[in-house]
């Protein structure tokens, strides 16, 4: 049977001009933060992008495991790794692709208050409606499910997991191809 699920794949040029805007908004709203922390896994890449561009001198992630599957989750998010420097009195911006349900972001934000963070702020590239976080800076708000470059074959090993019977991947797999997944990329993850 196949899902309702919509889904959205932004390119590394979209990814990009969307961290250019949400920097300038950063920028405009006077916010400088002493460190940037990334959520591991999906905030890696925007985190690094966001460095870059708004040049503080600290960079640090952290590492939380929520998500078991395409809209499938532990009952709790669950930190595994715990950051490593020193944020007493810090400005922090804390860095994640998505507020999908927004407990991650959630966990994430106590951990860095209980290091002594000054300040903390939020970036991720979209917000889900009905997040229990929602972030200072994001530049989408969007239901669909989101397939990031850094997790394109991961969504797709997914979809043939979860899906029972070919014709039900096979239609899944469309999906993906159509909302922007190459298909030639599709093809060779589904060989793999």
């Amino acid at each position: 049977m196949a899902s309702n699920i919509q889904y959205e794949v932004p390119t590394l040029n979209q990814i990009y001009d969307m961290l250019l805007s949400q920097a300038q908004k950063i920028r405009a709203d006077g916010y400088k933060p002493d460190v940037i922390i990334s959520i591991a896994r999906g905030g890696l890449v925007p985190a690094r992008i966001l460095l870059d561009l708004l040049a503080p001198y600290d960079f640090a992630m952290i590492q939380i495991e929520y998500y078991t599957g395409i809209n499938q989750t532990k009952q709790e998010p669950i930190l595994k790794q715990c950051l490593h420097i020193e944020l007493t009195d810090k400005k922090v911006l804390l860095v994640d692709d998505i507020s999908d349900g927004g407990r991650s972001l959630q966990l994430a934000k106590s951990h860095l208050q209980k290091q002594g963070a000054k300040e903390i702020k939020i970036a991720t590239l979209y917000s889900k409606p009905g997040t229990i976080t929602t972030p200072d800076y994001y530049e989408k708000q969007t239901s669909h499910w989101i397939v990031f470059p850094w997790d394109a074959k991961e969504t797709v090993k997914k979809i043939l997991q979860n899906h029972e019977g070919r014709r039900a991947s096979k239609h899944e797999i469309a999906k993906l191809v159509k909302a922007g997944l190459p298909k030639q990329l599709a093809e060779k993850f589904i060989k793999d």
